[in-house]
């Protein structure tokens, strides 16, 4: 059996169990596989990420310049766009088919155990993003790593990932999202959120809304914790526009990098950039020695943050964009306002049930010209009738599209009539994932073929 075969029937095998969307606030059953496996996630440092948008993006640059230092990294990040192997980068890189599997291999009589224990007493087997979980940290002590950065999947106290002590707990900006979950409030959502910060921690937040704030320092104070604050403790000084992404000055916690090249676009990943900076300063050196600046330059350099304002096509130029909610929404916007000069953008929508459907479409809606409602290829889509309704009721034209395919096929025939439009596709990480597929299938960069 080839290792490609044996990996993805690790998926397989992962896929039958509850699915990501089934959360309880049960950390402790990861923690009894973790045991048993004699605590991977004790055998490297840890900086863990948390916030509502910009973990996958801020985590990415973190990953990039712990290995622009020499040492050897870990990044573990959710979803994936296109394979699952995606989710583990050892090294940049995804996770090997033969390390996954191998590590499936090493975990599965204990999951077996862990699941005879749960079944006797009653409750669920353990899920989709618990093993997932379990399997990253499993592959990361396995490489060996120096460093993992650890993305939560969800929330923060209770999520599976908070059986590693972070040695840094990142907070990237806290909004409404996931409110069944995690509360209806900021405070509520911010609570949950700051439960990984461990003791002796540091601190690093972007800038927050008072109440977020203040349920980060009030778990900080509790751990021991320092706090770094976006703004006060570091800041993100300067951005001016370049060819493929942006220049940015970045006063850190311990050290200021001046006119850094950033090849992402957007205001917001200028202030993650910072927000990463400082989190590797807090790490290495205590928060109190200046980074090289020549790493800076390499880590920020060759960062890529993929599905995050990704160029899949030109002629016309076609964005990709998650945009999953209401906060990346209004991002989105912000970026495609600041960073292009275009004077109109067709976006193509599509959106999962139990998102803010209404509140990223009109968050959307003054940006855009055009909209060509779609549905993710998802059991979780949104009608894409629904959508449409949104962008009606502001105002916009709007077609409705069965498929992607048929939605970018319009989309991109509508902006090539002239060289002041450009195609925007936003609103979920899954057609963020299609749009990737589909772009390098119809090799898109090659130009409209009508």
């Amino acid at each position: 059996m080839s290792d490609r075969t044996r990996a993805d029937a690790v998926y397989s095998a992962l896929l039958q169990r509850q699915g990501e969307q089934w959360v309880q606030p049960r950390v402790e059953r990861t923690r009894r596989v973790l045991e048993l496996l004699a605590d991977p996630q004790r055998t490297y440092r840890v900086i863990h990420v948390t916030g509502t948008n910009g973990k996958t993006s801020t985590s990415r640059m973190i990953e990039s310049l712990l290995r622009a230092m020499g040492l050897r990294t870990g990044l573990f990040t959710s979803p994936h766009l296109e394979r699952f192997t995606e989710r583990i980068l050892i090294d940049g890189e995804p996770v090997a088919d033969a390390a996954i599997a191998d590590a499936w291999d090493e975990i599965q009589p204990f999951v077996d155990m862990v699941d005879a224990e749960l079944s006797a007493s009653d409750d669920a087997p353990l899920t989709f993003f618990e093993l997932l979980t379990v399997l990253a940290f499993v592959v990361a002590a396995d490489a060996p790593i120096d460093v993992l950065v650890l993305e939560v999947g969800m929330g923060g106290e209770w999520d599976s990932t908070n059986t590693a002590d972070g040695d840094v707990a990142v907070f990237t900006p806290i909004d409404i999202d996931h409110a069944d979950r995690l509360g209806s409030t900021i405070a509520e959502i911010a609570t949950v959120k700051a439960g990984i910060i461990k003791p002796g921690a540091a601190v690093v937040t972007a800038a927050q809304p008072p109440e977020a704030l203040r349920a980060i320092r009030a778990r900080a104070e509790k751990e021991g914790a320092t706090v770094s604050v976006a703004g006060d403790g570091f800041a993100l000084e300067d951005q001016t526009l370049a060819v493929g992404g942006q220049q940015v000055s970045i006063r850190g916690v311990a050290g200021s990098y001046r006119e850094v090249y950033l090849p992402l676009y957007g205001a917001h990943q200028g202030a993650n950039a910072a927000l990463a900076v400082a989190a590797v300063e807090s790490l290495i050196g205590g928060g109190e020695q200046p980074l090289n600046a020549d790493v800076v330059a390499d880590g920020l350099g060759n960062a890529t943050s993929p599905g995050r304002l990704q160029l899949l096509g030109t002629a016309p130029t076609v964005f990709v964009d998650a945009a999953h909610n209401p906060h990346g929404a209004r991002a989105l916007v912000a970026a495609l306002k600041e960073s292009f000069d275009i004077d109109e953008w067709g976006a193509v929508v599509g959106i999962l049930e139990g998102k803010d459907a209404a509140g990223i479409m009109t968050t959307l809606a003054p940006a855009v010209a055009r909209v060509f409602a779609t549905a993710p290829d998802s059991d979780r889509a949104t009608d894409p009738d629904a959508i449409a309704d949104v962008a009606e009721a502001a105002g916009l034209p709007v077609t409705v599209h069965p498929t992607l395919e048929d939605a970018a096929d319009a989309a991109r025939s509508w902006a090539v009539e002239s060289d002041r439009r450009a195609v925007v596709i936003a609103g979920s990480v899954v057609l963020a994932g299609e749009a990737l597929r589909l772009s390098e299938l119809e090799d898109w960069k090659a130009g409209w073929q009508g």
